[in-house]
């Protein structure tokens, strides 16, 4: 059976970590670089990086926070924010990332998944999902959630995978940071559909919420952040719960 991964997540804004509520009102939550540290000695299955403000001059920043990351961790990370090409891909993986995730640009230009998935591997790459649901249809979201789009939530995720990327991030943005559960309706439904592994995000408060993920939303791995960096939950205290409830996981 495979294990379900646990994932913490840094949102950088200015080489900072920060965490809001509902994609808005955010607060400092520490330095990026002895965050992953201490989750990597956690127990943390995986990292998760966003640059939520990144725009092209910052590309050399975030590369050498990278670098400075892959210095100090023995899991795997994702870095996103503001990757656009091959060339942006291609330097953070150099500096030590193991894999990338897009999300506007990915929308934008479609064929880019298809383009980094062939140059780099399928393994490499994520697409990253923020979908609202407006009067009961799950519509993506782009630039940090801040612009709609028309887009259906599943047929994009659909299309996704058919382009070649290797998983899924999905966040609600209705369950974000409001630490009321992870959106398992929709999380199960984009498990049914798809092939690939789907990551949730958005929501999470308790232990419970996870193994509801998990257990109703089918999820492969769950992503949470304000939860972990305020120490609310600790890893390692999540896991034995999670296995008590007959979910494998890796300690």
């Amino acid at each position: 059976m495979l294990t379900k991964r646990i994932i913490p997540c840094l949102d950088i804004k200015n080489g900072r970590t920060v965490k809001g509520v509902n994609f808005v009102d955010l607060r400092d939550a520490g330095d990026p670089v002895e965050l992953a540290a201490i989750y990597a000695e956690s127990g943390a299955d995986e990292l998760v990086f966003l640059d939520i403000s990144a725009t092209e001059e910052r590309r050399k920043t975030l590369a050498n926070l990278v670098l400075r990351v892959a210095e100090k961790v023995n899991i795997p990370f994702t870095v996103g924010g503001g990757i656009s090409s091959v060339e942006d891909v291609d330097v953070l993986l150099q500096n030590g990332a193991d894999k990338v995730s897009v999300n506007s640009s990915a929308v934008k230009n479609p064929g880019l998944i298809n383009e980094l998935a062939r140059k780099f591997g399928s393994q490499c790459i994520t697409v990253a999902i923020d979908a609202k649901q407006v009067h009961g249809k799950w519509l993506v979201h782009l630039v940090g959630g801040k612009v709609p789009t028309e887009l259906d939530l599943f047929e994009w995720a659909k299309e996704v995978e058919e382009r070649g990327a290797g998983e899924i991030l999905f966040t609600s943005m209705n369950n974000d940071g409001t630490k009321g559960g992870f959106a398992n309706i929709a999380l199960a439904k984009l498990s049914s559909e798809l092939n690939i592994p789907i990551i949730a995000s958005g929501g999470a408060g308790s232990m419970q919420h996870f193994t509801d993920t998990f257990k109703e939303g089918k999820a492969d791995a769950a992503l949470a952040a304000s939860v972990f960096h305020f120490k609310e939950i600790e890893i390692k205290d999540l896991k034995e719960e999670l296995r008590k409830n007959g979910i494998a996981v890796r300690l």
